[in-house]
């Protein structure tokens, strides 16, 4: 990696470069010879020259092989590239779209498990990035430390889930219960592990290198696991919760990029050329109808609004409860403009298509920003892709790199707006407790009830 120092200059406190002295000057700097506005002006050259000088630094990655099926290139070989390029998208959307219904119809489980393989492959699609950008240093256990890091992160983060919604399965099984007891020890010791390899593993001149790896591994799985953990407490909450902001985002992808295809002309930001205002607005239009659809539909079935509940006498998950307000039809009156439209005085909705405004809007309007962050960081490193794992689209980060946003607004909207206390959960927590510690909640509820005059200190429950 270039290091950070300028011809006749050396670092200084904090890592700063220092320029030589100029003619004119002695060399202790005891006499000032230019403004502080020339002196400014230096310095952006400086540091600009300095910035063009690591970028060239950054070898070239090889593009990514094309592994679009022969059949496809056969049927499509006498189209222009860019409308080649329309129709495979297409194709791939569609085959993506069938089987993510499938997997909905296989269950929430399915759905765990998909949330779990796509983390796993963006985070290789990045981490591999690093490794063939500094490949050439040879540093030590970088791989090997970026997966047991993965490894660590996400045994503490699915283990805080299997305490929160297993808790009755847990229960029947000791040894699980001694994981789940000392389970943010184990997760502490496991990272303290990999932390003290990272530092055996530093190399005397590349130590400013390996320590942006390690970043580099840190940010990784901050965008790809915490988000992935969030994607599947949102699941807990109900499978509506899951699909519709989703949804969105992938309308808002293919709806955008029809009307920029069609209709695009003005260029929306330079981190993505091929980004246009005609596909920005069309798209966030599209999205909030599609969004207050198809919240209408999910809303009429409990295996789509009902929390997703392990049920250890089943041993396995059901989606089945009496519907919360959100999700029975409530009248709400028009304003007068739209009465006189309409004709008509009130409307029928679920009060959950009004919040799938909110995830829509956010969806299409700040949703995107993710897919921009994506383009400069390709662009940093001189990349199309991800990966070509997906012809036409590119990698699974490709087609996920918008979702992330997403999954940290519906947690934090439900967590805001929505979730009240969930009872089954709270049994939940209480039954893994001690039976001294049960009897002890059970006495100071039994006070409490008494003060407050709904029990009868005579009555015994």
């Amino acid at each position: 990696m270039l290091e950070l120092r300028h011809r006749g200059g050396c670092p200084g406190p904090g890592g700063a470069v220092a320029p030589p002295p100029r003619e004119g000057e002695a060399a202790g700097g005891d006499h000032e010879t230019e403004s502080t506005s020339d002196k400014e002006t230096d310095i952006d050259d400086r540091y600009g020259d300095l910035d063009s000088r690591i970028d060239s630094d950054i070898p070239e990655i090889p593009p990514s092989s094309d592994r679009t099926p022969e059949i496809l290139k056969k049927a499509l070989s006498g189209l222009s590239s860019r409308w080649k390029n329309w129709w495979i998208r297409g194709i791939l959307t569609l085959t993506m779209i069938s089987v993510f219904f499938l997997i909905i119809y296989m269950g929430s489980f399915m759905l765990m498990l998909l949330v779990l393989g796509i983390q796993v492959k963006c985070f290789h699609e990045i981490i591999t990035i690093g490794y063939r950008v500094y490949r050439s240093y040879d540093l030590p256990w970088f791989r090997t430390l970026s997966w047991y890091f993965l490894l660590c992160v996400n045994y503490f983060f699915y283990g805080e889930t299997v305490a929160d919604y297993f808790a009755t399965f847990v229960q029947r099984e000791e040894q699980l219960q001694f994981l789940i007891r000392y389970h943010r020890f184990i997760s502490f010791a496991l990272y303290l592990a990999g932390f003290c390899m990272f530092v055996l593993s530093l190399v005397k001149k590349h130590y400013r290198l390996q320590f942006y790896m390690f970043a580099w591994t840190h940010v990784t799985l901050l965008i790809t696991v915490t988000q992935s953990h969030l994607v599947i407490q949102n699941l807990f909450e109900g499978m509506i919760w899951f699909l519709v902001p989703i949804s969105s985002v992938i309308c808002n992808d293919i709806t955008a990029y029809l009307f920029g295809f069609f209709f695009g002309r003005t260029p929306l930001i330079k981190l993505s050329p091929k980004k246009t205002w005609e596909g920005f607005i069309g798209g966030f239009f599209s999205t909030v109808v599609f969004g207050f659809i198809a919240a209408y539909m999910l809303s009429k079935y409990q295996y789509f609004v009902c929390p997703v509940e392990y049920r250890s006498d089943v041993n396995s998950f059901v989606t089945e409860c009496e519907p919360s307000e959100l999700f029975k039809l409530q009248s709400y009156s028009l304003p007068p403009f739209l009465k006189t439209v309409l004709r008509r005085e009130t409307v029928s909705l679920y009060p959950f298509q009004i919040h799938s405004i909110a995830l829509s809007t956010f969806a299409s309007l700040i949703g995107p920003f993710g897919g921009f962050f994506a383009s400069g960081f390709k662009r940093a490193f001189k990349i199309k892709d991800f990966a070509n794992t997906i012809p036409g689209h590119g990698g699974i980060m490709d087609r996920f790199d918008c979702q992330y946003l997403m999954a940290t607004f519906v947690h934090v909207y439900i967590t805001s707006f929505i979730r009240g206390p969930n009872p089954s959960k709270v049994l939940q927590q209480l039954l893994v407790l001690q039976p001294e510690q049960q009897l002890n909640i059970y006495k100071t509820l039994k006070t409490h009830l008494i003060e407050k005059g709904i029990l009868q200190p005579t009555l015994k429950v």
